[in-house]
């Protein structure tokens, strides 16, 4: 049952990991920008996709422990 609501999560994290991974790859190998951009380009992007995988851990932490509805705390 647990598995069914993992899904959606997982193909997300992953489609947004792809994309911060392949706009990296474009900045970075892109001529004509200045290293530093090149640099930010590169840098951010990877950063954002580390935080998808850390919010899709939580969220499967979540799954699992049963609190998939947290607006019934509040």
């Amino acid at each position: 049952m647990h598995k069914k609501k993992m899904i959606a999560p997982i193909v997300i994290t992953a489609i947004m990991v792809l994309y911060y991974i392949g706009f990296a790859w474009v900045c970075v190998v892109l001529d004509g920008i200045p290293l530093f951009v090149k640099l930010l380009g590169g840098i951010i992007p990877l950063l954002l996709g580390g935080v998808c995988i850390y919010v899709l851990l939580e969220r499967i932490k979540e799954i699992r422990s049963g609190e998939e509805d947290d607006l019934s705390k509040y």
